[in-house]
């Protein structure tokens, strides 16, 4: 049947008014976002921003839906300079992501002239100041704030309390004091961890994760430990006094003993002689043949095991500017806790007096370099700035001390969390968590491969407990980059990427060894089982795992090994399966059939890909929480 010419003629004409509408809006748009290129610092990565424009969408950075203009996801670029709002305000931004950068200065001006925006992503910068009470002013449909890890100071900016649909805010890392205002937004989630708030938590946040908290030393009250009461200022001149008039009660009692003793008390102690023990014990005295300090540290468990660090006369080396300075010893009286022993050596956290803690890596097994190559190579390792990989603070080197201090993260590992015994009020890892999870993985990973393009192994020990999470379960690969400092016994004996197929049979490995790495890691995380072979010291390949997925599910990739804690959102078990295909072609046994990481990377940024853009308070799943989970699409920081 032959359509109707007017009724087709009409249809004609619309498409071409949208066509020509989408175009001018473009031409718009392009001029805009043009001025704004020009307030950046080595915009390299915008080069493809010129005119005439063909189409908005292909040029970098900028975040399409259907087609049409939603944001900017500068991430990762390198760029300084200026946030230039007013060229972006006529923009309908829904966006603005410029995470791990290098911007300074103050908090860019007039940002609440951004009135549509949804999300705005700065963490990871230089920036510094105090955000004045009104930069969020007016903001009606902000619902992610995640500045953290730059130098604010001063207060939490009022107006964050006028933003009804705010459900999440990250300002953790700065240097924020005074107190926390009372949120009351009902599904809030914050990190206000590790800066210098004081007074009572608000009782409206009481039932946020305690590790939102930490790091504030003059913050108290639930989830924190309680309060001291106060007390009036007739207690404490009574205290006072009482202290004073006991103070010379007990002068005149010492110096009428002291006339009137003419031998030594029997049961007189010798001060010099006297040891007190505390949670941290520094030894003055002992020292050994190479005329080396010996630095003592204890745990805070009930064992009280002592661990020796020796170090001798040396510094501590910085590899980043946005950490404080200490010094070695400093770090190591400091309160500290054995976190565990693994198969490069033990880790400590320490927890300075500023009320910042660390962990203090003490390696084993790391005489395939020199000292020269040691730098060079931990040196670019600090420089690496990304949301998903833990950030390396600093080092020490000598021939029989290795220590490697990075960022303590509060969470624990993906391992605790899928395999650790639970608290009765812990739930279990969701299918979103997951999800957001192996996300995060794969753009350490990417990030990683780019950093070292010739580097055969980028990560070379990807597992589990080697995958930390923070408050907001974004993860941190950590241990990354290592092989070229591990010797070659020790790599094929410990290191994850030795129990690969082709590193098992014939004794080499690739960059498509991570890739293995990243599959095993993926079938884990999505069947809640333990890749048991990593826990055998011999060199055999990791196809425990695999080989038991391969033979319950067959090839028609049913359901039946996912795990059952996971709880499934809409359309969630359609998700899981192609999760599920994806970890299954990183394990194949075949190098020359396995993913490359690239076809990896691109097939896991695909799962949840994109979500609804419009007002519906319920969803909430377009800005995918924390620094780096981009479903829009977006840690993060490299």
């Amino acid at each position: 049947m032959v359509s109707n010419p007017c009724t087709w003629f009409l249809g004609l004409l619309a498409l071409s008014v949208l066509s020509t509408s989408a175009l001018s809006d473009d031409t718009a748009y392009a001029k805009s976002l043009l001025k704004f290129k020009q307030s950046l610092t080595n915009p390299t990565t915008l080069d493809n921003w010129i005119e005439p424009v063909d189409k908005l969408c292909s040029w970098n950075g900028i975040l399409c839906t259907n087609g049409s203009f939603m944001g900017l996801k500068l991430d990762d670029m390198g760029l300084s300079g200026i946030i230039d709002v007013d060229s972006l305000s006529e923009l309908p931004l829904l966006r603005l992501s410029a995470m791990n950068n290098n911007f300074s200065g103050p908090f860019p001006s007039g940002v609440n002239k951004l009135v549509k925006l949804r999300g705005l992503f700065l963490a990871n910068n230089s920036f510094s100041g105090a955000i004045s009470d009104d930069a969020f002013k007016g903001m009606k449909g902000m619902r992610r704030v995640v500045i953290g890890y730059n130098r604010f100071t001063g207060n939490i900016p009022l107006s964050l309390l006028g933003l009804p649909k705010l459900v999440d805010l990250q300002i953790q890392n700065n240097r924020f004091g005074g107190r926390i205002p009372d949120f009351w937004q009902a599904d809030l989630s914050v990190d206000f961890s590790n800066n210098l708030l004081e007074g009572v938590v608000p009782p409206t946040l009481v039932n946020q994760n305690v590790s939102s908290f930490l790091g504030n030393k003059n913050l108290c009250g639930k989830p924190l430990n309680p309060c001291k009461p106060n007390k009036s200022i007739k207690k404490i001149a009574f205290v006072i006094a009482s202290i004073v008039v006991f103070s010379l009660a007990a002068f005149t009692i010492l110096i009428f003993l002291c006339r009137k003793r003419s031998r030594p008390l029997k049961y007189q102690k010798s001060f010099d002689n006297l040891q007190i023990e505390s949670p941290t014990y520094y030894n003055n005295k002992s020292k050994n043949k190479n005329n080396k300090k010996l630095i003592t540290t204890t745990t805070n468990n009930n064992n009280s095991n002592y661990k020796n660090i020796n170090i001798e006369n040396g510094k501590l080396y910085f590899v980043r500017n946005d950490r404080e300075r200490f010094e070695l010893e400093e770090l190591l009286r400091a309160s500290a806790e054995v976190l565990g022993s693994g198969s490069f050596g033990s880790s400590y956290k320490a927890l300075l007096p500023s009320g910042f803690p660390y962990v203090v890596r003490r390696f084993r097994e790391m005489n395939n370099a020199g000292k020269e190559q040691f730098y060079e190579h931990l040196t670019k390792l600090g420089r690496i700035k990304h949301v998903n990989l833990l950030p390396i603070v600093a080092f020490y080197y000598t021939k029989e001390e290795k220590l490697l201090i990075t960022d303590f993260v509060e969470n624990g590992s993906l391992a605790s969390h899928l395999h650790g015994k639970r608290s009765p009020n812990q739930p279990p890892l969701g299918w979103p968590t997951r999800l957001k999870i192996i996300k995060g993985v794969a753009r350490g990973l990417a990030h990683l491969y780019k950093e070292f393009p010739n580097l055969p192994l980028p990560h070379g020990h990807l597992k589990s407990s080697n995958v930390l999470l923070d408050g907001a379960y974004t993860p941190l690969l950590s241990d990354y980059a290592l092989s070229p400092l591990i010797s070659k016994d020790h790599a094929h004996q410990f290191m994850v990427a030795h129990k690969s197929p082709e590193s098992a049979q014939n004794d080499r490995v690739s960059r498509k060894t991570d890739v293995w790495s990243l599959g095993i890691l993926i079938l884990e995380l999505i069947t809640g089982r333990f890749p048991a072979n990593y826990l055998k010291r011999g060199r055999g390949p990791s196809a425990d795992l695999a080989n038991w997925v391969n033979s319950v599910v067959g090839e028609e990739l049913s359901g039946e090994v996912f795990d059952k804690e996971m709880r499934l959102s809409r359309n969630g078990e359609g998700e899981m399966v192609r999760l599920l295909r994806i970890g299954m072609c990183c394990c194949e046994w075949n190098v020359d059939k396995r993913w490359d990481f690239a076809s990896a990377f691109e097939k896991i940024e695909e799962l949840n890909h994109m979500a609804d853009f419009d007002d519906d308070d319920d969803d909430d799943d377009e800005f995918s929480s924390s620094y780096g989970d981009d479903e829009f699409p977006l840690y993060n920081k490299a």
